[in-house]
């Protein structure tokens, strides 16, 4: 215990590597020790977060020599294989704790959990969806208070395509498992942006409530900047679909106006989209590893004018860092499809399509308008056109529709349109993105459920994003998912020249593609009811002639439309930026609107999303009324005028 003691002192000192030494220095002179397990174990947890995998591996192993049963150090050797490149095998250490575990007591109950949690996670990224999700489940059973697998949980029913998605568990009732859903995932599952706005406020009260604001930073009484400080943070400032979004935006501008700050927060890469990115910014600043204090200290340190979130509720968002404010301005933008829900987000940026007049109430930040919402980079490469529809499983002369959305975003009725589509245009086929072989089969058989035959539904694999563009040529029409559509995968659809059908709902993630298609110069593309779009669909798959005429009209407009007018978009962008900082200057700063709205959550969430397509419903508005009258009727509550905005 005096090993460990000095060991702990001397790592909370930042001298890990000492401990290490200490740690070796003992096993040596102590092999035979039969607390030697906790000693390894230790060792081998250092070394592990050190970056060393496989010396971990050896520590850890030591340890369960000693003591086959300390399931903390089998658990940890399962990170540690798959840090040395075996996720297989970490699988099975993993599976080996839990197995091991019979006895029920606090202690193997948590082991428990925690090993199912390792296992899910990695099952999901080998793609083994059904094995993941069945251990989750398990999971679920065992303890239905976490909320963490819970959201893990459904969204792998949602990458499965399994429906209904929120299906009522022992202790846990549909009302429950949609309030722990993941904003992202609830973008992907109904179209009712007041409840997404609800559950985008009760996420952050979770994840990252507000929390005191960081001492220094510029003031409003401080002289104003020569150049705007604008500082972008994110974790996706690399090779993916934002990041890839990104490069012009920072290469276009205007140095005397903006001085750019990146903070990145992601997995180090060294690839040439990500060298391109950093050689295009002015300060490159990487906080991954940072406390969150840390983090927002020294965004701080730098003065930034206006901090820009373009991760908000996603995947390794760092939302604790912008909860401390370090910046007197900050932005909503690109990362994540919708409201934050937060105190602490000032501005939203959309345009006028995503957001059109009277959709405000929709937001609790105020909303800025670009021409159009989403950049691009107009560098990006399409490979030369030396495939042919036969190298990809494709008829020659049928109608080839083709969506390469993430599989999640197919909803039931979706696919339903699709298949009504493809009832009525005989021997077309719907050209899809494989997530997984097993949701690639799931799928083909509900389209035999729908009298389709379930090989008129193709499946691509992943390629070299070039390749992956120059494939678009060979479909006739893209068709677009909803509520969540595409969003960087309809740039590059329409980049390739391929037309797209949309069709755009009220939320902000199902009217993102509208604006997209429309700012390509194809408005007749984009439809606001299902079964225009269906319709719309089914005449273009009989007239071959005005895809022609579509696919021309997109090729000859591409060097000058909205959509690919990037010089445009970044000065209309920093515009915006002025204006923000204008109304700070004058103390005209919005403050978010977040009234009520745990009342918003518990009204739509009345709603079965998997039974009712909102899209379809008319009266939207009206049926929140009803419901917020009834809940006022039993505990009245403040007025809110969220509801009676023009």
């Amino acid at each position: 215990m005096a090993v460990i003691g000095v060991a702990d002192g001397l790592t909370q000192g930042g001298r890990s590597d000492l401990a290490v030494q200490i740690y070796r220095l003992w096993t040596q002179t102590n092999a035979s020790d039969p607390l030697g397990c906790a000693i390894h174990y230790n060792l081998g947890v250092l070394l592990l977060q050190s970056g060393d995998p496989a010396g971990a591996s050896e520590a850890l192993e030591r340890s369960l020599q000693v003591n086959p049963d300390f399931h903390p150090a089998r658990l940890s050797l399962g990170v540690a294989t798959v840090g040395a490149g075996d996720v297989e095998r970490a699988c099975q250490h993993w599976m080996d704790v839990a197995s091991r575990l019979d006895a029920v007591n606090p202690t193997n109950l948590r082991y428990k959990k925690m090993a199912w949690r390792y296992l899910a996670s990695y099952l999901e990224g080998l793609h083994r969806y059904s094995e993941a999700e069945a251990i989750l489940r398990q999971s679920i059973d065992l303890d239905p208070t976490q909320t963490e697998i819970v959201q893990h949980w459904l969204s792998m029913r949602q990458e499965q395509c399994i429906w209904p998605v929120a299906v009522p568990l022992e202790g846990v009732s549909r009302e429950a498992l949609l309030r722990t859903m993941l904003p992202l995932s609830l973008a992907a599952f109904t179209d009712d942006p007041l409840l997404h706005l609800a559950s985008a406020w009760s996420h952050t009260q979770t994840v990252a409530p507000p929390t005191a604001r960081l001492a220094g930073g510029r003031g409003r009484a401080a002289a104003a900047p020569a150049r705007l400080k604008i500082g972008y943070l994110s974790s996706d400032l690399r090779d993916h679909a934002v990041g890839s979004l990104l490069p012009e935006v920072f290469e276009l501008h205007d140095r005397t106006r903006v001085e750019v700050f990146a903070y990145y927060t992601g997995q180090p890469s060294g690839s040439l989209f990500s060298l391109r990115l950093k050689g295009a910014i002015e300060h490159w600043v990487d906080l991954a590893g940072m406390s969150d204090e840390a983090a927002a200290r020294r965004i701080a340190a730098d003065d930034i004018d206006i901090l820009v979130d373009l991760n908000g509720h996603t995947r390794d968002a760092r939302t604790p860092v912008v909860a401390m404010r370090p910046a007197p301005v900050i932005v909503n933008w690109l990362g994540y499809p919708g409201t934050m829900g937060s105190p602490y987000h000032h501005y939203i940026i959309a345009d006028d399509w995503i957001v059109p007049a009277g959709s405000e109430i929709y937001y609790s930040e105020a909303v800025l308008r670009l021409p159009c919402y989403q950049p691009n980079d107009r560098k990006r490469a399409i490979a030369p056109p030396n495939r042919t529809r036969g190298d990809f499983g494709l008829p020659d002369d049928a109608m080839v529709y083709c969506c390469f959305n993430a599989v999640h975003k197919i909803t039931r009725f979706t696919f339903e349109r699709w298949m009504e589509i493809l009832r009525r245009v005989p021997d077309s086929v719907l050209w899809l993105f494989e997530e997984s072989a097993a949701s690639s089969q799931r799928l083909r058989a509900l389209a035999e459920q729908a009298g389709v035959a379930g090989e008129r539904l193709v499946f691509a694999g992943k390629l070299p994003h070039d390749q992956h563009l120059a494939r678009y040529a060979l479909a006739d029409l893209f068709l677009d998912t909803t509520p969540y559509g595409a969003h960087t995968t309809g740039s590059d659809a329409l980049w390739s020249g391929l037309p797209v059908l949309t069709l755009s709902g009220r939320s902000f993630a199902s009217r993102v593609c509208g604006s997209l298609v429309r700012a390509a110069g194809l408005p007749e593309l984009v439809c606001t009811a299902p079964q225009e779009y269906v319709e719309r669909a089914v005449v273009l798959g009989h007239d071959r002639d005005e895809i022609r005429r579509l696919k021309a009209s997109l090729a000859e407009q591409r060097s000058a439309c909205t959509l690919f007018d990037m010089e445009r978009l970044v000065a209309s962008l920093e515009a915006l930026y002025q204006r923000m900082w204008d109304d700070f200057e004058q103390g005209r700063l919005p403050v978010p609107d977040l009234g009520n709205l745990d009342l918003y959550l518990g009204a739509g969430l009345e709603e079965d999303p998997d039974q009712i397509e909102l899209l379809a419903v008319d009266g939207y508005h009206e049926r929140y009324r009803e419901r917020l009258e009834r809940r006022h009727c039993l505990q009245p509550v403040a007025p809110d005028s969220r509801l009676r905005r023009p």
